[in-house]
Parts: structure tokens; C-alpha cells; sequence
């Protein structure tokens, strides 16, 4: 394992040089949120250094500073990850690209748009539309930047339609551990020119490189979408219906789950109460959210109908048109609100973010929540029911972190091993980091693990960068 060199008041003001004082944080200036992602229960530590960056340049003369002297480099964007991919375990320095944050340019003619990667999600997919353009990806947090959607490959909503972020990735700058800068891929739509380095760098979390630009493919806007909601009276009934809905000819842009409790934590924290907790007097156990999509509103019409005939056969108890504006803003809002919902009523809080085939969703969902009753500990649940991809979050508001943290350890343990079990995989798109470095490695195996270590050391001799994340280890053994 790399010895780390900590930051001397030299190497202070070389980096301060680099980015201006404004833009540089030292010792005891050092922002809070900077020791933390989204998820603190993965720890909290400070790095030695912040250097809020503006562009490439800025990045690789602060690698190839911190590469010549063994300080560790830890990228961030806007810090909204969930596995503590952005704390800096070894101190060092953080290099956040959040202000690299320009739209450098369309280009109609190849559909596709030039940006830096500190752009927030949200704003890239207003201005794609303002241009007449579709942005497909579509992960909960909007406030993401398009640089941690890419260097976690993350999915969204719209994945079951759509792909994910690596789909829609033409072109990109990365600079090396090493400070060098390499331009990857073109602006086409397909190659055979060898390894394809560029979807290496896309879902590697910042372990190989740290990417400054892009270069994003872009879609026509669809012409119109309504969305749809099919309340059950079970989960189990409500996922059971996602096959049939595939199958249906419908290309559904997004097919969603949510159970009751879900329902009612979000409604209490945005004071909107739009989805259905009970029909015709029955109380209502989960909802699948379906949009559609048409060129026109007879062909959205005939997808509806055929909609409603498919909720009938799988036992849906209503079907619910949310098709005007003010009405599909409110539903995707709450949708949205899902995690922060959670947040806002949990004192301790842990996740899994797992992907198993859409047929034995019902089956997991079961598992977990028998092993989360084992340890006492309250499991709280949506995801992408179209793609099996689920998020499953471990509540308590009475345990100490003491007693909390073993506890979840053992349903962890289980359910990433049932997981592999059913052929699913450890992380849908939330990715690695440091919170699922063992499961990934029982997940994928020895081989494959092995091979992954080798690849970031042909990147990352040194071991600088992003270092105990997804297959590398820090300096005592984490």
C-alpha cells in the first residue's frame, strides 16, 4: 500500500497559485460539507486541502503536483453520492469540478451538446428542451452534476426506455493521475477502434481519471407523455404487473414502484398528497407510476386505452391519468421526494441500492423485509420496477449508531448475497465507493476483481487517485 505525504505550506501555496485564493480552502477553512457525501453514516473525514476548479487546465496541474508528491486526490461533484465516493478517506486534496459548470455548445446537426461536467443534471435537461432536445437520463437527484452521472453510470427513471448514462456518452476529456490530458471518443454514433477506453472512464467513480468535459448525446423531444397511476392492494400484485406492461407493445418510458409507506412519508413532507392511499375503500399497499410517450395524441390515446386494459387483467384497482402539466409536475415532484422524505423522518439511515431480474423483485422485497424484522430494523423501499432496480433503505429512530451499524451489517451481508443469488448485481446506479467494496468482490469474483485492481494501477501507479474506492484499499486496510 502507497505511503501518503501530507501537504506542506509549500505545497499549499503551489496548489493556491493554481486555482487563486478564492478558490482554495487550507487546514481550518475547510467547508463541512466538503468531509461528507450524501450519506454521513459512511463516515466523515477532512482533507488536507479543496481546490474548486474552473477548468482542465486547473485539474491537471494540480494532479501532476499532487502525483510528484504522493498526495492523495479525491474528485468531487456536487457531493450528492450515497456510498462516500467523494470523502476523502486519505486526506490529501478534494478537487470539486462543481463550478466547471458551462454548456459549451450544441451541435444540432449530431445531436449532441459540449458542456463541463460540474453542470447540474436539471439544468442540462431545461436547456436541452429549450433547444428542442431530450436529455434520456434521468436519475432522482436533479442537483447531481453530469460528471458524477457519468463517473457513476447512473440510470434513472427513464432507464428502462432509454439505457443509462453510458449510452448517451460520445466524447470526453480526462485527465490522469499522471496530469496528462486525453481526449476520448468522437462525435459519431458507433465504433470498433479497439478497447473502448471511453465506457472504461464511464462508472469508474474518479479511480482512473478525472473527467472535465463532455460530450452528451441528445434525443428529439418527445411530442407528448402523459403519465399513469396503477394503485394495487399488494406489493407483490404491483410488481407481478411490470412483465405484463413490457409486453404490452406500450415502450414505456418509465415504470415505478412505491409502496404505501413511501406514499405517506412523501406526502406528509411536500403537503402533497397525490398519490392514492386508498380506493373505493380499500387501502391502497403500493402504486407502479408508468409514463408513455407518443408522437401525437391519438397514438398516446390508444397506448392509454391499451393501458387500462392491462391494469384490468393484473388486478390494478383504478387507473389514474395525470396528463396536465400542472398535475405531472406534482406527481414527479413527489417522486423525487422520495429519499429526502425518508431523510427528514430517520434518525439512522443506510442503503442498498441492488438490481435483480424484474421477475424475482417480489421475491427479494420479501427476503429483505424478514431479514430487516430479524435485526429489528425498519426497511423502507421504492426503485425502478422496469428494470429491477431497487432501492431498499435501513430506518431506525431508537437505536444508537452502536447498535445500529451491526445490525445493518448483517442484513447488508444477506441481502447482497441473495442478491448474486438471483443473478442481480450490488449496485443498479448508485455505485461502489467505499460502503460496497466487499460485496462487489463477492459479487463479481476474484478474477474479475483482480483484473479491476490491475487496471487501476495501469492508470494510477502511484495510487493517488480516489483511493479505498470501489476495488482499492486506503492506508489502513479500509
Amino acid at each position: 500500500m502507497a505511503k501518503y505525504n501530507k501537504i506542506t505550506a509549500d505545497i499549499a501555496e503551489k496548489l493556491k497559485a493554481i486555482v487563486g485564493e478564492e478558490r482554495f480552502y487550507f487546514d481550518g477553512s475547510i467547508p463541512e460539507d466538503y468531509c461528507h457525501d450524501e450519506m454521513p453514516i459512511y463516515g466523515k473525514r477532512f482533507p488536507e486541502a479543496v481546490c474548486e476548479v474552473e477548468s482542465t487546465e486547473e485539474v491537471a496541474a494540480i494532479m501532476k503536483l499532487c502525483n510528484e508528491n504522493l498526495i492523495p486526490v479525491t474528485p468531487r461533484g456536487a457531493g450528492t453520492g450515497l456510498v462516500g465516493g467523494a470523502v476523502a478517506l486519505n486526506g490529501g486534496v478534494i478537487i470539486c469540478t462543481a463550478h466547471m459548470d458551462k454548456i459549451l455548445g450544441y451541435d444540432m446537426k449530431n445531436l449532441c451538446v459540449h458542456t463541463q461536467v460540474g453542470v447540474r443534471l436539471c439544468d442540462l435537461a431545461a436547456d436541452a428542451q429549450a433547444h428542442g432536445l431530450f436529455y434520456p437520463p434521468d436519475p432522482g437527484e436533479k442537483t447531481a452534476t453530469v460528471g458524477g452521472n457519468v463517473s457513476t453510470n447512473a440510470g434513472g427513471m427513464r432507464a428502462v426506455k432509454y439505457g443509462v448514462t453510458r449510452d448517451y456518452v460520445m466524447a470526453m476529456t480526462v485527465v490522469l493521475p499522471s496530469g496528462e490530458i486525453m481526449k476520448l471518443g468522437k462525435t459519431v454514433c458507433k465504433t470498433s477502434s479497439g478497447y473502448s477506453l471511453l465506457h472504461l472512464i464511464c462508472g469508474s467513480e474518479g479511480t482512473l481519471g478525472i473527467i472535465t468535459e463532455l460530450t452528451l448525446k441528445l434525443i428529439p423531444a418527445p411530442a407528448r407523455d402523459v403519465s399513469l397511476i396503477l394503485p394495487f392492494t399488494e406489493l407483490a400484485d404491483a410488481i407481478a404487473s411490470v412483465p405484463s406492461i413490457k409486453l404490452a407493445n406500450l415502450d414505456p418510458q418509465s415504470i415505478e414502484f412505491m409502496d404505501a409507506d413511501i406514499v405517506k412519508s412523501s406526502a406528509a413532507f411536500t403537503g402533497n398528497a397525490i398519490f392514492p392511499t386508498e380506493v373505493g375503500g380499500k387501502a391502497v399497499g403500493a402504486c407502479i407510476l408508468v409514463t408513455l410517450v407518443g408522437n401525437s395524441d391519438d397514438e398516446l390515446y390508444l397506448k392509454m386505452e391499451k393501458l387500462g386494459e392491462v391494469a384490468e387483467k393484473v388486478g390494478a384497482m383504478d387507473v389514474l391519468v395525470v396528463d396536465t402539466p400542472s398535475l405531472k409536475k406534482e406527481v414527479w415532484a413527489a417522486r423525487s421526494s422520495f429519499l429526502t422524505a425518508i431523510e427528514a423522518d430517520t434518525k439512522l439511515l443506510d442503503e442498498m441500492d441492488v438490481v435483480v431480474p424484474v421477475d424475482r423483485i417480489a421475491e427479494f422485497l420479501v427476503y429483505v423485509r424478514e431479514v430487516g424484522t430479524e435485526q429489528g430494523i425498519k426497511i423502507r423501499n421504492f426503485g425502478h420496477a422496469g428494470d429491477g432496480n431497487l432501492h431498499i433503505y435501513c430506518c431506525s429512530n431508537t437505536m444508537t449508531r452502536e447498535e445500529f451499524i451491526p445490525k445493518v451489517k448483517v442484513i447488508m451481508d444477506k441481502c447482497y448475497a441473495k442478491c448474486t443469488e438471483f443473478e442481480g448485481q450490488v449496485s443498479g446506479e448508485h455505485a461502489i465507493g467505499h460502503a460496497k467494496k466487499e460485496y462487489l468482490k463477492e459479487s463479481v469474483g476474484e478474477v474479475a476483481f483482480g483484473l479491476m485492481a490491475q487496471i487501476k494501477k495501469v492508470f494510477d501507479p502511484n495510487m493517488i487517485l480516489n483511493v479505498g474506492k470501489v476495488c482499492t484499499y486506503t492506508d489502513d486496510g479500509e
